[in-house]
Parts: structure tokens; C-alpha cells; sequence
């Protein structure tokens, strides 16, 4: 790229120390930057030259300007927050930081407070998700792997619980085998039923700290189940999940859904294109769509590859099968 042809925007940053974070560890983020958005930047004092086709050039500014203020305001930097920057672009408005997240929601950006970190929705569809989780008594979230479903309804649901909305916390998966019987595995039932409850396990820490975890599991508000555990529970003033539920059946989703009691959320999430059920057995993921679509305060988000958060390979292979599946 010969960058005498190019279009230059120079921007100037007035903190040398915080424009060293925004640089990021040998220029890591500028680089960052630069691979997404195909521009190169140049680094002069405390200025910053840009360099690329005219659009991308102005998409830049606007990230590391988006950016910067975010150290200005005490805030770090990682690349999950250029990547944010980068898909979303700036904020129009300033919410209210420090407010009730269920007013803040509904204005300026979208974040999610916990115990261990700030959690920020980075495509439009997850923006879109994380909103309706807070509006919604009953939210879907529908679509692949590595979009954020389950790590976002998690993270929302501590943040009602410290912020005292709920009492407690429900996370469920149906324990249905994926070439592995349940019954080979070594232990009892709570050791067969674990691994499959891991990656609950795995937001959970994201969110709290381990020993919080640990004693918030031990006096019953968290729990951890099985789906075929909720029968015959009334689930009042809790926020619960249920993951992975293409592969619960649709008796089990009718019986799971009809848990809802006063005072609670549920958030149903799934990926219509790993279902893992017998074959001939209906999902009750793809029934609930078809029965409830058009009820009233439920609400249905959907992902496509284009909002994997994963490694870039992630979003290409489930392009690839995708574009497969459409030419068989």
C-alpha cells in the first residue's frame, strides 16, 4: 500500500500516558486496528496519522477516538473492546453509568454490571439481545455457536441478582449425549451430570468470584441443574436460563416453560444446527418458535455468523456448513 495515494487523517491525542494505553503494548491495538478496518497508522509525538481508503480512514479516527475517551473516563482497553468499536462504532449517547441498569438499558449503551467485570454487547445484534433481556420476562436467543447467547443471559442474570431484582439464579441444560452415554461416564449422578453444566459453571466464575460462587451454590441460590431436575418446580423471583435447548424435547420445553413463576425471567438459548436428539424427535426449540412467536412480551433474537466473538475462524466455518446446508 503506497500511502502517498491514500487519504491521511491526522488525530491528536492530548495525554502522551493515555495514549500509550490506547497504542497498546508494542502498538498491539493499533495493529488491531489496522487488520480490521485495512488502514495503516503511523504514530508521530502524540499524534496519530491514518492512512487508507476514505471510509475506513474516518471509521478509525472514530474507533481510537472512541477509544481514547474510554481511558479518559478510567476504563481500560482490550480487543474485545476495539472489536466492539469497530463492528458498532461510537456511542450517540452517554447513559447513566452509574443508574438502575434497568432504566439505563434503555438508552445510550448497553452494559452489564457484575461483580468481576463490565460486560458490553459487541454487535448490534447482541445490543439488540441484552436489551430485550431486561424488558422481557421471557427472551429467546437463537443462533450459533460463539455469538454470546448463553455468556450475555448469564452475565445479565447476576446483575439483577446483586442488584436485588431476583433472588436467585437457575441455570439448566438438557444432559443429552453427544456420542458419549451418560452412563459410561465415571461417579455418581452429579459427576455424570457436570460436564455437560461446565460451560454454566465457566460464565458463572467470569461473573463472580469462586468462593461468591461456590457459597451461593451451597445455600441454593444459584443452582446448577439438568433440565429433566425443573418437573414440577414453580421457578418465582429468579432469573432463569435454559442452554442449549434445540435439544430438549418438545414435552420438556412445554414442561419447562410453564415453570415461570411471579417475580421471574427466563431466557431460552439454542443453535437450531446442532441438535443432538434421536432421530424422528421433534426440538422444542423450533416448536416453541412456531407457537409462541406472536405472544405478546416474548421476545425472539436471532445470531448469524457475522456475530461470532470467537476466533475469526469460528465465524468462517459456520459460513462454510451454512453454505452448504443451502446447496444440499
Amino acid at each position: 500500500m503506497d500511502i502517498t495515494d491514500l487519504t491521511e487523517r491526522v488525530v491528536e491525542f492530548p495525554d502522551n500516558f493515555l495514549l500509550i494505553d490506547l497504542c497498546g503494548e508494542h502498538d498491539r491495538n493499533l495493529t488491531d486496528i489496522e487488520t480490521k478496518l485495512d488502514v495503516q497508522i503511523q504514530r508521530r509525538g502524540n499524534e496519530l496519522r491514518i492512512y487508507g481508503e476514505d471510509g475506513p480512514v474516518r471509521a478509525a479516527e472514530e474507533v481510537l477516538r472512541s477509544l481514547y475517551t474510554r481511558l479518559e473516563a478510567g476504563r481500560p482497553v482490550d480487543p474485545g473492546d476495539i472489536d466492539r468499536e469497530v463492528r458498532m462504532g461510537p456511542e450517540t449517547e452517554t447513559g447513566a453509568r452509574d443508574g438502575d441498569q434497568m432504566e439505563m438499558f434503555q438508552r445510550g449503551p448497553v452494559e452489564i454490571k457484575t461483580r468481576k467485570k463490565l460486560v458490553e454487547p459487541r454487535t448490534e445484534a447482541q445490543k439488540a439481545y441484552v436489551r430485550s433481556l431486561f424488558t422481557n420476562e421471557l427472551a429467546f436467543g437463537i443462533g450459533p455457536a460463539g455469538t454470546g447467547k448463553t455468556y450475555l443471559a448469564v452475565a445479565v442474570g447476576v446483575s439483577m441478582f446483586i442488584g436485588g431484582h431476583v433472588d436467585r439464579i437457575i441455570l439448566s441444560r438438557p444432559a443429552v449425549e453427544a456420542g458419549e452415554k451418560l452412563g459410561y461416564l465415571p461417579g455418581d449422578m452429579k459427576d455424570k451430570v457436570d460436564p455437560y453444566m461446565q460451560p454454566l459453571y465457566d460464565a458463572l466464575n467470569d461473573f463472580l468470584p469462586g468462593k461468591q460462587v461456590a457459597k451461593l451454590i451451597e445455600e441454593k441460590r444459584i443452582e446448577i441443574a439438568p433440565l429433566a431436575f425443573m418437573r414440577g418446580r414453580t421457578l418465582s423471583n429468579a432469573f432463569v436460563v435454559l442452554d442449549e435447548a434445540q435439544n430438549a424435547t418438545t414435552m420438556q420445553m412445554k414442561m419447562f416453560l410453564t415453570r415461570l413463576g411471579e417475580g421471574s425471567r427466563m431466557v431460552i438459548t439454542g443453535d437450531r444446527s446442532q441438535v443432538d436428539l434421536p432421530r424422528g424427535v421433534t426440538s422444542g426449540l423450533r416448536d416453541a418458535e412456531r407457537l409462541l412467536k406472536h405472544i405478546p412480551k416474548i421476545s425472539f433474537n436471532y445470531f448469524t455468523a457475522k456475530d461470532v466473538v470467537r476466533h475469526p475462524l469460528v465465524a468462517a466455518i459456520i459460513e462454510a456448513y451454512d453454505a452448504d446446508d443451502a446447496a444440499s
